[in-house]
């Protein structure tokens, strides 16, 4: 069988032998993807915690990791907007006063997104 064949065959999925699969992985380089912050926790949450939904996920589980990401990264935009403008973090003048802010604000954001998003099994 030749390269072109197998390559379709393989894309239709029509049932593959052991002699084409071990063909298969020499000429099909797997795509490695990269993953921001949330998207990678998730991965790791799903593989270790959530392995049924993980293989269900399948072909999908980069877009999913992905919206992941960009979900994060809104949330993280709308909650810091939000924040901001509350009287609890707004910026004092004082150097140490608004670092503490900051860093609580950023906090709370973050188990927001972790909460929400990345740890769910839903």
């Amino acid at each position: 069988m030749d390269r072109e064949e197998l390559l379709r065959k393989a894309d239709s999925d029509e049932g593959l032998t052991v002699e084409e699969i071990i063909e298969y992985r020499k000429i099909a380089k797997p795509v490695h993807h990269v993953y921001g912050k949330y998207g990678t926790l998730a991965k790791q949450y799903l593989e270790q915690h959530a392995v049924g939904k993980y293989w269900a996920l399948g072909g999908d589980l980069p877009e999913y990791l992905h919206g992941i990401d960009k979900a994060a990264d809104t949330l993280y935009e709308t909650m810091y907007e939000k924040l901001s403008l509350s009287e609890r973090y707004k910026r004092t003048g004082n150097y140490i006063e608004d670092v503490r802010r900051i860093t609580e604000m950023r906090r709370l954001i973050e188990e927001e997104i972790l909460t929400e998003l990345v740890y769910v099994n839903g």
